[in-house]
Formats: structure tokens, C-alpha cells, sequence
């Protein structure tokens, strides 16, 4: 995500570098290069290649069984003052839906106000929300990256492949995830991911800057891992005007429900936040 500092940088910066009195918990060390695996374990049954090509393709098939599923997304960015005390935060709540062409559409339905005051969202933090934080490796973007096997190591007692994963060139306009995935050894489905969007745009009137992030799995349909949660706790390291920046972001993916359309989706523009008011409690 990007998030701003100052009037002069209020269109970048959100997510970066987690300092370690603030790390979420139950999470791998933050340094990409330092996540401890255990290289010394039983090698894969099959050749690395094969594993890669496998999972890719599941990664596929599980867009595609995403894209039969409406779901709710919640968003929240909290910013946080030099104490850690929050000084503003930025909450959306939103029905997402897949088109059978794969299309995604956001309907936005609670907005309030936001109050940040040291950063404030961009388009990049919204691409990345919806493209990167919930991010799959699926055939079509093997090309793009870079994998290196690092070892095998358990999540919640399921055994699975870890994999370092870097973008191979940027291209202008694009977003890219550099940083970790745990493969389940037996669905050969991406369980957990750790790392961040990239490029970081270092632009002087414009510090545009992204954090580690760590999103979970969970089975919901009794065959395919679906995002169910993304969390961010760190700080934005700024070289011009604003300094650190600490923040705290966390994205739910809820109330998955499945459905099957193949009409055209209407009314799915956002819902203007000064038009819409709070659920009621």
C-alpha cells in the first residue's frame, strides 16, 4: 500500500518496514532473507519444477473458483501517533463480486470519514488491497517472477514448500508481491504469504513507500485456501518532510458466498461515503 506524508506528499505511502517492538505476532521475521526454514529437511518427492508448475496451475483453478464467490472485505488503516496511541484511521467496508470474465467489482458500503492525519490513502494502496494483499500465483504469472525453493516448515501443523518469490522486471504502471509463500505439500495451494508490494517510488514530492504485510488462508469450500485475513504493522520510514510514520492496517475477507451469474452486473459504481450511513448496531 502507499501513503503520504504532509500536504505536500498527501497522495502516497502506507505500508514498509516493521519495527520489531511492533511486529504482528505469530508471524516470520520480517527481513525476507531471514525467514527460517529448515533447509536441512527431507527433499520434495518430486522435482522443484514440478511442484512450481503444479501449484501455479492450482493457484489458477483457484481463481476461478474465486470468481464464483461474493465476499465482504473490510478495511481498516489505523495511524498512529509516536506512542502508538491512534491518532486517525481510515475504515471501508465493501461487497466485492467476480464477473465470469474475471472482472472485479466493488460496491462500497460503509465509508465514514476518514481522520487520518499523517498519511492518507492512493491508488496504489487501493490496487494493492485488491490485487496484491490477497495475492495468487497462477500460471499466467510464473512468467513475471522469480522462485527459489528455501526448505519446508509447518503452518498450524499442515506440512508445506516454502518459496521466495521476486518480481523478474518491473513494468511501468504495474504492482508486483516480493517476499515469501508457504505451499501446502499435499493441496499444492498457497496457504500464507509474507512480504510486500512492489516498486516503492522514492520520489521526492511524492515518497511513495509500502509495508511488510502477512496474509492467511483458510479453506471455505472444503478444497480451495481462500484470503481470510491480511495485517500490517509497521513504520514508514520517510526521508522528506514527515519523518517515521507508524501504522497499522488490517484487511478481512468475509462472508464468502457462492453463487453462479452470468448476467451483467449492474449499479456496482462505489457508493459515495457522505452518502451512505452506518449499519445500524
Amino acid at each position: 500500500m502507499g501513503i503520504g506524508v504532509h500536504a505536500l506528499l498527501c497522495a502516497a505511502v502506507l505500508l514498509a518496514t516493521i519495527p520489531a517492538q511492533a511486529q504482528a505476532p505469530a508471524g516470520p521475521d520480517r527481513t525476507l532473507e531471514k525467514v527460517k526454514i529448515d533447509a536441512n529437511g527431507a527433499p520434495p518427492p518430486v522435482p522443484i519444477e514440478d511442484i512450481i508448475r503444479q501449484f501455479a496451475a492450482k493457484e489458477s483453478e483457484f481463481r476461478v473458483a474465486r470468481g464464483e464467490y461474493t465476499y465482504t472485505q473490510t478495511v481498516l488503516v489505523e495511524d498512529l501517533g509516536k506512542y502508538g496511541d491512534k491518532i486517525g484511521e481510515y475504515r471501508v467496508v465493501s461487497d466485492i463480486i467476480f464477473t465470469p470474465d474475471g472482472k472485479r467489482y466493488e460496491k462500497i458500503t460503509f465509508a465514514p470519514p476518514h481522520t487520518l492525519k499523517s498519511i492518507s490513502m492512493t491508488q496504489e494502496d487501493e490496487r494493492d488491497i485488491a490485487n496484491v494483499f490477497p495475492f495468487v500465483l497462477g500460471t499466467e504469472e510464473l512468467p513475471k517472477y522469480d522462485l527459489e525453493y528455501l526448505g519446508r516448515q509447518p503452518v498450524d501443523e499442515i506440512g508445506t514448500y516454502v518459496f521466495s518469490i521476486r518480481p523478474k522486471r518491473m513494468e511501468p504502471g504495474q504492482r508486483y508481491f516480493q517476499g515469501t509463500v508457504w505451499v501446502d505439500d499435499r493441496e499444492l495451494q498457497i496457504v500464507k504469504s509474507f512480504g510486500k508490494s512492489v516498486p516503492d517510488s522514492p520520489k521526492k514530492s511524492q515518497e511513495n513507500l509500502f509495508p511488510m504485510f502477512e496474509t492467511w488462508r483458510e479453506q471455505i469450500d472444503g478444497k480451495h485456501w481462500f484470503p481470510t485475513l491480511t495485517r500490517a504493522n509497521d513504520t514508514l520510514h520517510f526521508k522528506t518532510g514527515g519523518g517515521d510514520v507508524r501504522i497499522k492496517i488490517s484487511v478481512r475477507y468475509t462472508n464468502y458466498k457462492r453463487f453462479r451469474s452470468t448476467t451483467r452486473i449492474l449499479n456496482a459504481e462505489p457508493v459515495k461515503p457522505e452518502e451512505k450511513k452506518p449499519p445500524q448496531q
